[in-house]
């Protein structure tokens, strides 16, 4: 299965980023990132609002450095989100 083939993102684990300055948000994804693979789960939801845009490209820049990560895309119903498969 693909990003592209997910539909519902509700019963997916999330990380809400909002108020979150950079340094902190990249040490929450790459935890989140981390504990999920532990626990199995492929597709993981960040998310990280809309606003100025410095989270979400941080978001970017971490899972883009991120070994784990295999794909990440926004999610098309919600541009706050981003849909992730981590390895397993």
């Amino acid at each position: 299965m693909s990003i592209d083939n997910l539909i519902f993102i509700d019963n997916l684990p999330k990380i809400d980023l909002h108020s979150l300055d950079r340094d902190t948000a990249r040490v929450y994804i790459n935890d989140f990132i981390n504990d999920n693979k532990k626990m199995k789960n492929e597709f993981i939801v960040i998310i990280h609002g809309n606003g100025s845009g410095i989270l979400r490209e941080t978001t970017s820049n971490v899972l883009n450095k991120n070994k784990n990560v295999i794909e990440f895309k926004t999610f098309y119903n919600n541009t706050g989100c981003t849909v992730v498969r981590i390895k397993i």
